[in-house]
């Protein structure tokens, strides 16, 4: 949307912030283990395992901690089963959220998930209610630098995607969900440099927060649901035109 500045490019820099932190290794082997136990340890017939460990070696995590995420998958450490669940909620202004959160007690994740949204301007929704408004997608990020946005398109277009978009940084590509290793797996081949592959959920209709205290309120409540320990991924469907968040500046 011109003029404005797209959320999905404000979470990318927040999960670089992450990378810095480290807490990104943590959401990485919960994606791997998840991935693991879903369908097997063997990464060339599991393709959500190789789309996981191929994110994972993009942020540079390191490879013992990835062979012990699939080991936990696979059961083979012990301890409390880790599962797979989505939280759908509406924040201030009625942005819509989806949270996907990897968790050994489903128990005390609800009740957590609930409390934020409740105490900043938000409810937790009953399934389905929020995730009609979102696409699933498989994105895959190639960096930019100087790599023409046409043959990047073309490439892409050829190897299965559905559209390619440029975040000023990079090219974001977007495939089928089912399409998803194969078309980075061509686009590699091709000499592209693929920062991440990862599945993501994006929104049909973004909605534009244009008052400063609105917006405020619910960049927090994201920040405090991508914060959660339990917290893989939180997509929304929220815009910021460049006015407010320079007003947020000042």
């Amino acid at each position: 949307m011109a003029g404005h500045n797209k959320w999905s490019k404000v979470k990318h820099i927040k999960a670089r912030v992450d990378v810095i932190r480290g807490r990104v290794f943590s959401k990485c082997a919960h994606e791997i283990a998840l991935a693991a136990r879903a369908g097997g340890g063997d990464i060339g017939m599991n393709a959500r395992l190789r789309s996981a460990v191929e994110h994972a070696k993009s942020v540079s995590m390191p490879k013992e901690n990835i062979e012990r995420a699939i080991k936990k998958g696979l059961g083979e450490l012990g301890g409390e089963a880790i599962q797979e669940v989505t939280y759908e909620g509406y924040g201030p202004a009625g942005v819509a959220f989806l949270i996907e959160m990897a968790t050994d007690n489903l128990n005390r994740s609800a009740a957590d998930t609930r409390t934020i949204f409740s105490r900043n301007g938000g409810s937790v929704a009953t399934p389905g209610s929020v995730a009609y408004q979102f696409d699933r997608k498989g994105e895959i990020r190639i960096a930019a630098g100087g790599v023409e946005e046409d043959r990047v398109m073309e490439a892409a277009i050829l190897a299965g995607a559905d559209d390619v978009q440029d975040d000023g940084e990079e090219r974001l590509v977007f495939a089928p969900p089912t399409e998803l290793a194969a078309v980075a797996g061509e686009l590699r081949t091709g000499g592209f440099s693929v920062v991440s592959e990862k599945l993501v959920f994006v929104p049909r209709n973004p909605a534009l927060v244009s008052d400063p205290e609105l917006a405020r309120q619910v960049m927090k409540l994201y920040d405090l649901l991508d914060g959660y320990d339990d917290t893989l991924n939180v997509f929304t469907n929220f815009e910021v035109a460049d006015e407010v968040l320079a007003a947020l500046d000042d």
